[in-house]
Order: C-alpha cells, then structure tokens, then sequence
C-alpha cells in the first residue's frame, strides 16, 4: 500500500494528470458550493420547527448554530460526495495514465457508458450522504470523531472508487469477488484518503490520488502480488 501512495504522489507531476488537476480543482469547489448551498437552503425549513413562543434571541442564537452546523455538514460530507462526482469525470483517464506509465502491456480497458458512471456518482452520493448522517453524533465526540470519520468515509471513498477501477477490467462477479478478497487493504487505503481529504488543498485532488493509488492496488491483486 506504501507503494502506491507513493507512486501516486509521484505521478502527479505527470502532464497528463496535471492536466486534469484543473478540472478536479473545479469540480471539488463546485461540489462544495453545492453542498454549502443546500444546506443553508435547508435551513429556513428546519428553523421552522422552532416553538412560536421563542423568543427572538433565542431564534437567532438558533440560527447562528443551525448555520454553523452547515458549514460544519457540508466539510463532513465533502470528501465522499466530491470524490463521487470526480470519479464519473476522472476516473477513467486517471486509471489510463497511471496503466500507460506503470503497466504498459494491459490490453483495452472494458468501456464504461455515461450512464454507468453518473448510477455510480449518485449511489455514492446516496449512500455518503445517509451513512454520514446516521454517524453525526459521533462527529461531536473529541478523538471517537476522527474515528468515525476515517472508518465510514474511508469504507465509501473504497468501495466507490474501487469499482470505479476494477470495473474497466472486470465483470462485476469478479470485482465483487476481487473485493471480498482484499477489502481490509481497500478500506484502509480509503480511510487515509478521507484523512488526506482533510488537509485544506489536497482534498481538492482527491479523485485524482485516489483513483491512481486503487488502480496499483487493483492491478497488484489481479496479478496475485
């Protein structure tokens, strides 16, 4: 797994990665803008399950928290509704730049339509936005946060990308299977790209990494090493 973290950094420099690193950067801030945008369009309607008898300050002491829970959400749920929107965009030329620098003799990958791919971006969305939501207490618990943050996040930002990669070059029983064999590695590959996706900057290309850190690991597990 060492490798392929290091390997990936490595290949950012790559012009062909640099390329879509552009587009990433888009994509995460427009992700983000979005979810920040929601939620505070969310608000009015959650703020009206306050008592009528409330006083005003009460209301608008209510309304500072509700926003910066917001703000708070929207971090918490960034990491896997960002990497799922990239992943429809970039998964497929990222797994094609890392395949042509460091596994030059693979045949043609399996082609993915459009539709596959956005199925694939909204069950990751679907199911970050549920799983996080059900863990939220846990999130105001010091040291129990960043545990849970890393294990659930981790848990979908794998899954979701590993599929991304194994299905270019699998069937999905053998992905599945593929899956069942090595998913403790998976999932803690994923859980250091949700911890990654912390840091401010970096979370911004975290398609890109993750895509080419899964395609080594996939690659390594195909050929039983």
């Amino acid at each position: 797994m060492i490798g392929a973290f290091s390997k990936s950094l490595a290949q950012l420099a790559d012009p062909a990665l640099r390329r879509l690193l552009i587009l990433s950067l888009a994509l995460a801030v427009g992700c983000f803008a979005a979810l920040l945008a929601g939620l505070f369009l969310a608000l009015p309607w959650l703020l009206a399950f306050l008592p009528q008898s409330a006083p005003a300050w009460f209301a608008d002491i209510a309304g500072i928290l509700s926003g910066a829970g917001a703000v708070l959400l929207a971090i918490v749920l960034f990491p896997g509704c960002v990497v799922a929107i990239q992943s429809a965009f970039l998964a497929d030329p990222v797994c094609a730049a890392v395949e042509r620098r460091h596994y030059p003799g693979l045949p043609p990958p399996r082609a993915s339509g459009i539709g596959e791919q956005v199925v694939l971006a909204l069950r990751q969305i679907g199911t970050t936005l549920g799983l996080n939501l059900l863990v939220l207490p846990l999130y105001f618990v010091p040291v129990v946060n960043v545990v849970a943050f890393a294990a659930v996040n981790g848990w979908l930002l794998a899954r979701e990308t590993f599929l991304a990669v194994a299905l270019r070059r699998l069937d999905r029983a053998a992905a599945a299977r593929l899956w069942r064999a090595g998913r403790a590695r998976y999932w803690a590959a994923g859980a250091i790209l949700a911890l990654l996706m912390g840091i401010p900057v970096l979370n911004l290309a975290g398609a890109l990494l993750g895509a080419a850190v899964m395609t080594h690991l996939v690659e390594a597990a195909r050929r039983g090493a």
